[in-house]
């Protein structure tokens, strides 16, 4: 009873009991849940659970910023990889503190203080430019573990997140109105429902996985039988795709002859071939679901050849050697000038 009057209480809050309420109310229900479960708890070790709300100040979020850069990431022997990018770090640190600390101060009226969000967040680096050619589909697609193959295709014709190829269910899939809505993103961590008109390759590649499975759209069979998460997966079987088993999956099969692209690629190239069909950013920004034009702007980019179209095009209709006809125009124009002086 007394932790429930805690939970309810509009007075200062100890993190603990913040970070357990957010759970409850938002984090279980986000799409990328696991992950949030992981940095919440590591936030509240470092800070620790007894901590007040309004005790975190901008110097306690700096410090937990600090920390989290320190911290390697690994692989599976334990060896040292790499450190992690600004990005992982805003999203351990900055985006699910914020959300909490928000929380408590415009939902449940408890005391927070003012932090400089924008001076701890840290810059990253300027959107990479990476589409996929057409021959690194098919290579992708060769390479691909059969069962995963059509996740990976719907990635690369919708743009969808992992998150939501991995949530897609049936009852959210319209054969008749040839569109399909998936839960995504929304802002501040609550989610999205998005509507997404089908191609007919779209509609093609969904109608074949309709007997697969009752309720989910994209599954795996199981290679061998294993308990796990305690249920027993049978040899032959199939069951609904998770999302570390997509990770893992993507890992494993991509083809090393496709360099330097990674699964959120998928999204880049929907957008891109999207925007270069029709000219026009409001499309690739309804299909990714984005709130802002210029988040879309990131992930459609004009690549080189595109540019090089564009400005050769240009180049063409107002060259005079390209346009005989305004050439010609010209001269008789000079001619008569020059006639009317004499």
């Amino acid at each position: 009873m007394a932790r429930e009057a805690e939970f309810l209480s509009a007075g200062p809050m100890k993190v603990d009991i913040a970070f357990s309420r957010y759970w409850n109310e938002v984090g279980q229900h986000s799409a990328t849940a696991a992950d949030l479960f992981d940095y919440l708890g590591w936030l509240q070790k470092q800070i620790g659970p007894a901590k007040r709300l309004d005790e975190i100040t901008s110097n306690v979020v700096a410090d937990l910023i600090a920390r989290r850069r320190g911290v390697a990431i690994v692989d599976k022997e334990g060896n040292f990889k790499r450190w992690p990018a600004n990005a992982t770090v805003n999203r351990a640190v900055i985006d699910p503190l914020r959300a909490v600390l928000f929380r408590a101060r415009d939902v449940w009226d408890v005391p927070v203080r003012g932090i400089n969000w924008k001076k701890l967040t840290l810059s990253r680096p300027q959107e990479r430019v990476r589409e996929a050619r057409p021959d690194e589909e098919a290579a992708i697609d060769a390479a691909m573990r059969d069962d995963y193959a059509p996740a990976v295709r719907f990635a690369l014709m919708t743009g969808c997140r992992r998150a939501e190829i991995v949530g897609l269910i049936w009852p959210r899939v319209d054969f008749f109105s040839r569109q399909f809505t998936v839960i995504g993103k929304g802002r501040r961590g609550q989610q999205k429902a998005r509507v997404i008109p089908m191609t007919d390759e779209c509609h093609d590649l969904l109608w074949s996985l309709k007997d697969h499975h009752p309720e989910a759209v994209f599954t795996y069979v199981a290679v061998k039988t294993r308990r796990q998460e305690g249920m027993v997966r049978e040899r032959g079987r199939r069951y609904p795709i998770t999302i570390e088993g997509f990770k893992s999956a993507w890992r494993r099969y991509r083809p090393d002859t496709v360099e330097d692209f990674r699964f959120h690629d998928t999204r880049h190239t929907a957008a891109t071939r999207l925007l270069r069909q029709t000219g026009n950013l409001r499309m690739p920004q309804l299909l990714l679901g984005h709130y802002d034009v210029s988040t879309t702007a990131k992930y459609a980019h004009v690549t080189n050849e595109d540019l090089r179209t564009g400005m050769q095009a240009t180049a063409d209709a107002v060259s005079p050697t390209k346009n005989p006809t305004a050439e010609g125009g010209m001269k008789s124009k000079k001619l008569k000038n020059k006639a009317d002086l004499a």
